[in-house]
């Protein structure tokens, strides 16, 4: 069977840089890591619905910020 060399590698690397771009790669990266993540724990049976009870008590409640407003002034009202 063919095994892909470190200059194949290094080619399919470039190509899908290429296709995908730089903004939506990491997303793509994100996106396999949790399916790989879901299929494994689909295999071995673990399930989110199967955790204690207390698990979910010991989490924080998160907390949000509000950003304080500015004022944009466009550019024909500014003096120099």
């Amino acid at each position: 069977m063919w095994t892909p060399g470190p200059l194949e590698i290094i080619v399919i690397l470039v190509i899908v840089l290429i296709v995908f771009g730089p903004k939506r790669l990491p997303d793509l990266g994100r996106s396999l890591g949790r399916g790989m993540r879901e299929f494994k724990d689909s295999v071995t049976g673990k399930d989110k619905d199967e955790l204690p009870e207390a698990s979910h008590a010991e989490k924080p409640e998160p907390t949000t910020v509000t950003p304080e407003p500015t004022t944009v002034t466009p550019a024909r009202e500014q003096k120099s």
